[in-house]
């Protein structure tokens, strides 16, 4: 029997398209951040009234963070709290608000905007010891959960690492449209994934996806992979390195 083809969308569908002048960011001792520019066109025999959201999303990050309490009139850290999959880096440009593109659900069914990310963590409370810290690792923080995300969503927005433009996404004539993307310094290094979305009346009805490698070059690609690939040694050596400068600076000061 012979397979049946594929659905094809009609003729008359709405169809974006998109490419980003840069698709690789080498990162070296210099690198001060960089802008990717996106370009795209849509393509709509119609000329319906369309909005383009781009999102572009860092590899997945734990995130720690602990809250301040006031213990006998000195203010502590409480024990830390660490989230598990939170996006290293986050921003979503859009053609005008996304409040005015799309309803809430639509929103938070495609994680557009910081305010509809998900945020994962393992199924079961638990502890783990990280650099000699215990850590409470939770899924369930119950009406505590929002508090500690905005917390998260705070922190990485005055890091320069999430961030939500309103008019990042301008349509240069028609049709076609330009995005620039602020990739900051601190930009985590691995694979991006850039989302281009197409909507019209609330709905997105076409998308795209492509791909950014943020990647280090030179003495510092080296230390990196050393530092991830056998962190014992690299820990050792650094160890080492430390204790052989803090001889050799106590030696100096006796010669003077």
């Amino acid at each position: 029997m012979q397979a049946s083809p594929p659905d094809r969308p009609p003729a008359n569908a709405p169809v974006v398209s998109a490419a980003l002048t840069e698709t690789n960011v080498r990162v070296n001792s210099d690198f001060r951040g960089d802008r990717i520019v996106l370009y795209g066109a849509v393509f709509d025999p119609n000329a319906r009234p369309s909005d383009v959201v781009v999102i572009v999303r860092g590899p997945d990050q734990p995130v720690r963070i602990a809250r301040k309490a006031r213990v006998a009139g000195v203010w502590i850290n409480s024990r830390p709290v660490v989230f598990q999959g939170a996006p290293g880096f986050y921003i979503a440009a859009s053609t005008r608000p996304l409040d005015d593109i799309a309803r809430f659900g639509v929103l938070r069914r495609l994680e557009a905007g910081v305010d509809h990310l998900r945020m994962n963590a393992p199924a079961e409370q638990s502890t783990e010891t990280r650099y000699g810290v215990r850590d409470m690792v939770v899924s369930s923080l119950g009406a505590d959960y929002l508090d500690w995300k905005q917390a998260v969503v705070r922190l990485k927005t005055e890091e320069n690492l999430y961030a939500v433009d309103e008019h990042g996404v301008r349509f240069v004539d028609k049709g076609l449209f330009r995005a620039e993307i602020p990739l900051p310094a601190e930009a985590p290094i691995g694979r991006y994934a850039v989302r281009i979305l197409l909507f019209q009346g609330g709905q997105p009805v076409s998308e795209k996806d492509r791909t950014l490698t943020v990647e280090k070059v030179g003495v510092e690609r080296g230390l990196y992979l050393w530092a991830h690939e056998r962190p014992w040694s690299y820990g050792l050596a650094a160890m080492a390195f430390a204790l052989g400068a803090g001889w050799a600076a106590s030696s100096a000061f006796r010669r003077d």
